[in-house]
């Protein structure tokens, strides 16, 4: 369960949240749990999480080490402020920000090198979806952003299915679309690295009333989560949706 905090939250209200919520997850098993931070609430994330098995990411990243790059964070920068995690190509990163699958593939390929894991966002329009075009748009930013992996990389990432139009709008795909979405990612991924397990994640308004039938799902691994994760008790109940 990876909570995406996008642009929310000062260090003091990082602190806060952490207070909250490391209570209500303490006796949690069954589920990795990790919260990715804007960049200024990432040194408060890392100390208030330390002792737990929460654990702590950015949001983004820079595909060089270092350099002449103003306003950028590098893979090695978020790995000495002790992440673990990173989300690369985010719907919003590529709606408002540029991002092609090109840059995904090396925003990857640099968070590897650094040591980081990695959440590999992807994800269609509506206009894609209600065009019949899910598939083809999987395969395409499966293909340029994922494909051009080494098997060992592959193995270090989880990818996020993300359907652009339920992120943050209350609609959320029914579990049924969503696992199937899952099932072509995993024939993607069959496809280009052969066995090889992976992770999928579902991201798209989940919330604590839809979180179990979306769990239930044989396809879905677990869920980045958006606007329920800003608050504690939420994505505590997320989290704890099994009990």
């Amino acid at each position: 369960m990876a909570a995406n905090w996008k642009m929310f939250k000062t260090p003091a209200e990082t602190k806060t949240f952490f207070a909250s919520f490391l209570p209500l997850v303490k006796d949690t098993t069954g589920c990795e749990v990790a919260i990715c931070a804007p960049f200024v609430d990432l040194p408060e994330a890392v100390s208030a999480a330390a002792g737990s098995a929460v654990m702590i990411g950015g949001q983004n990243l820079y595909w060089a080490k270092e350099g002449a790059f103003t306003g950028e964070i590098s893979g090695p920068m978020l790995k000495a402020l002790g992440c673990t995690w990173v989300i690369v190509g985010h719907s919003e990163r590529r709606q408002y920000f540029g991002e092609t699958d090109e840059t995904v593939l090396r925003r990857t390929k640099a968070a590897m090198e650094a040591g980081l894991k990695v959440i590999v966002c992807v994800g269609e329009l509506l206009s894609e979806r209600e065009a019949g075009e899910t598939e083809a748009v999987l395969r395409k930013q499966f293909e340029g952003g994922i494909a051009g992996l080494t098997a060992a990389e592959f193995a270090g990432i989880v990818i996020a299915y993300e359907p652009v139009w339920a992120i943050g709008t209350g609609k959320t795909a029914t579990p049924e679309m969503a696992a199937e979405a899952h099932r072509v990612i995993r024939g993607l991924a069959a496809e280009r690295f052969g066995g090889a397990e992976v992770r999928i994640l579902y991201g798209g308004s989940v919330k604590p009333d839809n979180v179990k039938a979306l769990m239930a799902q044989e396809e879905i691994d677990g869920a980045l989560v958006g606007g329920a994760s800003l608050d504690a008790a939420s994505f505590a109940q997320i989290v704890n949706f099994a009990s």
